[in-house]
């Protein structure tokens, strides 16, 4: 009976939470240009309670922005990459902060939009290369 609980473990070693293939930057970068369209549509109407709609969908993106660069961050980029790529911590930081309260969640600001869609970029040239190797 008790042996089962005693039995030997077996040491397993995963580069990613499941197997690769499952992450992509294009999920944050979807989120990101709902936003940028959401700010747009923001400045056309004048209708309180489609801004105030809009407003908060567009802070709902932008936590699922942050969701999904923190699941790379967390679970798909090792420490391999992140010496190889010195910068990587540096941008995740800098995009998590344009989808935040600084950034896209907390403004209308087309420009915080689209220095969030250049940093989700950036991170993603990074991604693919990471996948090629």
């Amino acid at each position: 009976m008790f042996s089962r609980f005693i039995a030997p473990t077996v040491d397993v070693s995963a580069h990613c939470d499941l197997p690769c293939g499952v992450y992509d930057p294009a999920q944050a970068r979807i989120e990101a240009e709902s936003i940028k369209q959401i700010i747009a549509k923001v400045a056309d109407n004048n209708d309180p309670d489609f801004r105030t709609r809009a407003v908060l969908i567009k802070e709902q993106r932008s936590e699922l922005v942050k969701h999904h660069l923190w699941v790379l961050w967390t679970d798909y980029f090792k420490a391999p990459h992140f010496e190889k790529y010195p910068q990587l911590h540096t941008l995740f930081n800098e995009a998590t902060k344009l989808a935040g309260a600084s950034g896209t969640k907390g403004t209308l600001d087309a420009g915080a939009a689209d220095q969030l869609l250049a940093k989700i970029d950036e991170i993603a040239e990074i991604f693919w290369e990471t996948k090629k190797a």
